[in-house]
């Protein structure tokens, strides 16, 4: 019999690219193949982000186009799900203003997408499944990753931090930590299947084990992970400043799969902002925490999240945001235009910057960060780093293309490289966001983890 297909769009972080995996995993075992168009496809997924009001709009856009299709092949199943219909009103609001959609499911109950999917199936109605909360972490589901170099693996979902500005804890729950068992024999695999990076992923790693009945914290499960597993290279994210501490800092200098780059997000470098956002640190606070960091991994990059224009935000307010930025001197910087997000206490705080102000400040951030980028990138010419292969360049498949343990993206020319190689590369030009290289001679054994890094 001809194999059903489906295709799913996701939308949003590693987090919702990771539960991806795990829906591809299901419709694998029960016999779905997935394809790239949508036309032609038996179901199709949106798995939904709920972070930005425009994610949303986006969403409400791509249901009504496939409205059109369902009447054209009503056999089609039309499946969405994610943190954007975990919010109970949407959810009932994608019931009702588009009754062809077959399944509404949320963030908790992914476990149950086969017998979710059935069900669909059988109605004549569209069946809508929410969970209020998340329960315990269930293991042992299904995977099915298309990288087969780099690997994401949850080791906490949800999150306790309740920032203003963030929908996150409302629609993933409160934090649950994985067992730490479980998390290294889920490495150890992926290790046998050839897989060379892991990037552990929580909403904020570093509150990892405190639900656990063990004794044990993010920096001791790092060690582990670094001593019990045969990973190459091990990263991290997403790191709260509130919960970083020396004893993590000095980890990451001792463990040597530990990549040399930290995703440490300032959002805001004024103290009253950063109290109206309830972020729990203040400036000192974190460039304290930066100082700390380079004292035992002095060659570590640090990237960051800001957002431009929080409601309230003044001209010296965003300057104590550039001042940050020039002090700490960002390798990367993640930047965004604030936009209110319903639900959140901010988007109802007084004082909502205008859009032509939040624009012309975003731009003076851009050329101050882009300085400090290019600047880094600079400093690596003439150097030999070790490159994880990607594959071929997506503009141009005679390059090959890559990430330092610094996670900086380089795209390379030389022979005999395949993606998932551990190779040297002498860097011979920089670019604000890339480095330009060469294969180099000094190349002993691709895959051997002990070759050096940047």
């Amino acid at each position: 019999m001809k194999k059903k297909t489906y295709t799913m769009t996701v939308f949003g972080c590693q987090m919702n690219e990771r539960d991806a995996e795990t829906l591809r995993g299901f419709l694998d075992e029960i016999g779905y193949e997935e394809v790239d168009e949508v036309e032609g496809a038996d179901l199709v997924i949106m798995n939904t982000c709920a972070v930005r009001q425009k994610a949303e709009e986006k969403v409400f856009g791509r249901i009504g186009r496939l409205g059109v299709l369902k009447k054209e092949n009503p056999e089609m199943m039309i499946a969405v799900c994610g943190c954007m219909v975990q919010q109970e009103d949407v959810a009932k609001k994608i019931k009702k203003s588009y009754p062809f959609v077959d399944l509404i499911f949320g963030t908790h109950n992914i476990a149950a997408f086969p017998e979710l999917l059935q069900r669909a199936a059988e109605s004549k109605e569209t069946v809508l499944d929410l969970w209020d909360e998340a329960g315990d972490v269930v293991e042992g589901l299904p995977v099915t990753r298309k990288d087969g170099v780099k690997a994401w693996v949850n080791i906490t979902y949800g999150c306790n931090n309740f920032c203003s500005y963030c929908i996150v804890p409302y629609v993933r729950g409160r934090e649950r930590s994985r067992k730490p068992e479980e998390i290294i024999n889920e490495i150890k695999a992926l290790a046998k299947q050839g897989f060379k990076e892991v990037t552990l992923l929580g909403q904020n790693v570093n509150s990892y084990g405190k639900d656990l009945e063990e004794e044990m914290d993010f920096a001791d499960l790092l060690v582990r992970v670094d001593r019990e597993t045969d990973i190459n290279r091990i990263r991290f994210m997403t790191s709260h400043p509130r919960d970083f501490t020396e004893k993590l800092a000095k980890v990451m200098g001792e463990c040597d799969s530990v990549c040399e780059h930290v995703h440490l997000p300032i959002q805001a470098g004024s103290n009253r902002i950063l109290k109206l956002m309830n972020r729990g640190y203040t400036k000192e606070h974190y460039l304290d925490l930066v100082d700390i960091l380079r004292k035992y991994a002095p060659d570590c990059a640090l990237s960051t999240d800001i957002i431009v224009g929080f409601p309230g935000e003044t001209e010296e307010d965003f300057l104590d945001t550039l001042d940050v930025v020039d002090r700490v001197g960002y390798d990367m910087a993640f930047t965004f235009l604030y936009s209110p997000r319903s639900g959140t206490p901010a988007a109802d705080m007084p004082h909502q910057v205008a859009n032509e102000v939040k624009k012309e400040r975003f731009q003076r951030l851009l050329e101050v960060q882009n300085k400090h980028s290019l600047r880094h990138n600079q400093e690596a010419v003439g150097k030999t780093v070790e490159v994880l292969v990607e594959g071929p360049s997506k503009t141009d498949p005679g390059v090959m293309t890559g990430r330092t343990r610094s996670s900086k993206t380089v795209n390379f020319t030389g022979e005999n490289v395949n993606a998932g190689d551990l190779v040297m590369v002498e860097i011979t030009q920089a670019r604000t966001w890339s480095l330009l290289g060469r294969k180099s001679v000094e190349n002993r054994n691709t895959n051997d983890s002990s070759v050096s890094g940047d």
